[in-house]
């Protein structure tokens, strides 16, 4: 092989190495080896590479009491690798400053400035969470609620965090889908629609194993499916969108259930996931009314395209955005892990 493809292939495997362990936790190196298809003497070479700039730790396992020389398990620098998660929700704003290997170390919430606030407000609260020993955390990402995006924003945040590159940003539904298919609900499910209920109802779609954002980043607005052409007016300016007619029936539990599940039967019967994953306010409308959701995709789904099909509340909850953000924050350093942690 040519030096160049031997170098993408060693910065290949070394990201394969650190995003396995970042997304499952501590890992034996024989575990690496079986998992990722390597043999022990290259996954000894990356472990040793990982740890040498401070990415990894590697350390004996627990005693098993099986016969034999104990696998070293290697562990995420939580502490030395972190990025900066923000969210903007329809009534409040959040930050958190979240270590390689998923862990949330630091977080805070303030209420949603209005006027033109935003942008101050998020680097204020992002900038209480830098680290005590003053090193600056590798990246930064925004998941925002809705499809109103100022264009300037990931690159203010940036600039105003010290980064050497704009903040990503990123809308909360996707980012949220991200999460629970990587380390939430939906991990190992390769099409997966996330239904978050905040300002209004968005989806995230995870197809083939991959999000999917449409041509624009805006795609999946399922809120704005008209489910009833003589219903509710919605802010949109249309008649009977999904969105408007749960929140007509907010007052009826059990009635804004079964306008869940006839949307939910549509988007079942066009995408044929393998999971739904309910998010923000539908994770306590799923939970109240999951038998009217059931009955009413049991009623209105195609069999075929419903038949193995996992409903359930967000895994990671609330911080399932919060995560989603980071994951977009972190893959600079997943796909070339040594020439960004030295950079």
């Amino acid at each position: 092989m040519s030096v160049p493809h031997q170098e993408a292939v060693r910065r290949r495997n070394l990201g394969a190495v650190l995003r396995y362990v970042h997304l499952r936790g501590a890992t034996s190196r024989a575990e690496l080896t079986s998992e990722l298809g390597l043999n022990r003497s290259t996954i000894g070479a990356l472990a040793a590479e990982l740890t040498a700039v401070g990415l990894v730790h590697e350390g004996a396992p627990r005693a098993s009491g099986r016969a034999g020389r104990p696998s070293p398990v290697v562990r995420t620098n939580a502490a030395g690798f972190s990025a900066y998660a923000l969210t903007v929700e329809a009534g409040r704003l959040r930050a958190a400053r979240i270590g390689l290997g998923g862990d949330i170390l630091d977080s805070r919430t303030v209420a949603r400035p209005s006027g033109n606030d935003l942008t101050a407000t998020l680097t204020g609260l992002a900038r209480e969470l830098r680290p005590a020993d003053g090193s600056v955390p590798l990246g930064c990402a925004v998941a925002v609620v809705g499809t109103d995006r100022d264009p300037a924003l990931g690159e203010t945040l940036g600039e105003a965090l010290g980064l050497d590159h704009p903040a990503q940003v990123g809308n909360l539904a996707d980012l949220a889908a991200l999460a629970e298919h990587t380390r939430g609900a939906a991990v190992g499910v390769d099409d997966v629609i996330h239904l978050h209920g905040d300002d209004g109802i968005s989806a995230g779609l995870i197809i083939g194993g991959r999000g999917f954002t449409g041509h624009n980043g805006i795609g999946a607005q399922a809120g704005h499916m008209v489910v009833n052409p003589d219903g509710h007016p919605c802010r949109c300016g249309h008649r009977g969108c999904w969105e408007a007619e749960i929140s007509a029936a907010a007052g009826d539990r059990a009635r804004a259930a079964l306008w869940l599940g006839h949307g939910l039967a549509n988007l079942v019967n066009i995408l044929n996931p393998g999971a739904v994953v309910f998010g923000g306010t539908l994770a306590g409308l799923y939970r109240d009314g999951h038998d009217q959701v059931r009955g009413r995709l049991h009623a209105s789904a195609l069999p075929a395209c419903r038949a193995g099909l996992r409903l359930s509340v967000a895994l990671l909850g609330d911080d399932a955005p919060l995560i989603g953000a980071a994951e977009l924050a972190f893959e600079r350093l997943l796909s070339d892990p040594l020439n960004t942690a030295a950079a």
